[in-house]
């Protein structure tokens, strides 16, 4: 399946159900009263969290949801059916926006979570809400209102445990093959990954995390440049980062330079998230001859003035490997069991999440606000030539 994480789509409540004008008719009752009933309210659109939904893809191809009108009232006092709700599912992580105003309407994080985007009409009242003693034969009803329409952008951030980061062709899709049964595609050519995946590492029976691959990061991605801007989100909800390093790049750079460039975009993207747990992984060490890579190994350490865990290994071969998922297994719950004994660290670490959410929104929104100033000064920038090119010809003829 596609893996799709962004969809804007057009929502519309149900309409409200009019009153009913009606009088009461039997035999042998003279002068029967008012009896319209009211109309039924209008079906409103919720959004669902689901766990075994892992892509925005339907929404893709429908665009426009509407819920169910309410009916109309009848006669004997009977008030219309409400509307039906629809509900619309989307995978747990997925943050709903009204496109219209940028707000944040809901950030559904858990499954079975739900959300009211869209509040159907009100019902229309029956002429028999308006019989008083002074309006024994009312004739007055009421329609119902119309339900609420909103344009929404989903955007989907991948919920794991462990996030890697790195240049194109570092090996992050190799890695994410060797410690878990994903399958990304894997070639030997840069942007071989251009969707996130998302693997689940086994360390034993019963021990285990979710470990996310996302496409390769350039330099200025944090502006805008290649993929990256799309994708840094998904990083947002991971416990700890993997830097991976390609130790022998197939271009003339060095992997100290690459390791810096990464984490300048990182720097640029988000502040926070660069304070995030983060691990030094140096990838490809099997093609670096052994003499050679301790020294190789400094540089790179020197370079970041990195003080974090560094771990050597090889994706292909996995060397190194086991070591490393065993001991992210290990930190994830020892962290895990420290947040659940302190409740104020808790509360820390989701700030901190929510600060970081709020500092990628704020970079995304910019860089969107740039592009959309761009079209327009280039847009004006072609009317002119227009303008000035007829103005050649007339002076021509």
């Amino acid at each position: 399946m596609k893996f799709v994480d962004e969809a804007t789509i057009a929502v519309e409540a149900g309409n409200g159900g009019k009153g009913c004008l009606s009088f009461r008719r039997e035999k042998f009752i003279a002068k029967g009263g008012p009896d319209g009933g009211d109309g039924g309210f209008g079906g409103s659109v919720w959004i669902k969290a689901d766990e075994n939904a892992n892509t925005l893809i339907d929404y893709r191809y429908t665009r426009r949801y509407k819920a169910e009108n309410g009916f109309p009232g009848q006669g004997s006092d009977m008030t219309g059916r409400g509307g039906k709700d629809i509900y619309l599912t989307v995978p747990v992580g997925t943050t709903v926006i009204d496109v219209d105003t940028d707000e944040v309407l809901v950030d559904l994080k858990h499954h079975g979570e739900v959300f009211k985007v869209a509040e159907g009409g009100a019902r229309g009242l029956g002429n028999t809400r308006f019989k008083s003693s002074i309006n024994r034969a009312p004739r007055q009803t009421t329609p119902g209102k119309e339900g609420e329409s909103r344009n929404l952008k989903f955007e989907l951030k991948v919920l794991a445990d462990v996030g890697l980061l790195g240049l194109p062709n570092a090996g992050k899709s190799t890695l994410i093959r060797s410690v878990s049964a994903a399958k990304p595609k894997v070639a030997d050519y840069p942007f071989t990954t251009m969707v996130p995946n998302l693997g689940v590492v086994r360390v034993d029976e019963m021990r285990s995390f979710v470990m996310a691959d996302i496409p390769g990061l350039i330099e200025g991605a944090s502006d805008g440049a290649g993929l990256g801007i799309r994708f840094l989100k998904h990083l947002v909800r991971t416990r700890v980062l993997l830097h991976v390093v390609d130790m022998c790049p197939f271009d003339e750079s060095t992997p100290a330079q690459n390791a810096v460039a990464i984490a300048n975009e990182l720097e640029a993207f988000s502040p926070t998230l660069a304070e995030r747990e983060r691990w030094l992984v140096l990838n490809k060490i099997d093609m670096v001859p052994e003499d050679e890579r301790e020294a190789l190994v400094e540089t790179v350490v020197s370079a970041l003035g990195w003080q974090g865990p560094v771990y050597v290994i090889s994706a292909m071969t996995k060397q190194g490997t086991e070591k490393l998922a065993g001991d992210l297994m290990t930190w994830l719950e020892e962290r895990n069991a420290l947040l659940s004994e302190n409740p104020e660290l808790a509360d820390d670490d989701e700030a901190q999440r929510e600060l970081v959410e709020s500092e990628a929104r704020e970079r995304i929104e910019m860089l969107s606000s740039r592009r959309k100033a761009e079209r327009a000064r280039a847009r004006a920038e072609e009317d002119d030539d227009d303008d000035d090119h007829d103005v050649e010809i007339i002076y021509e003829l």
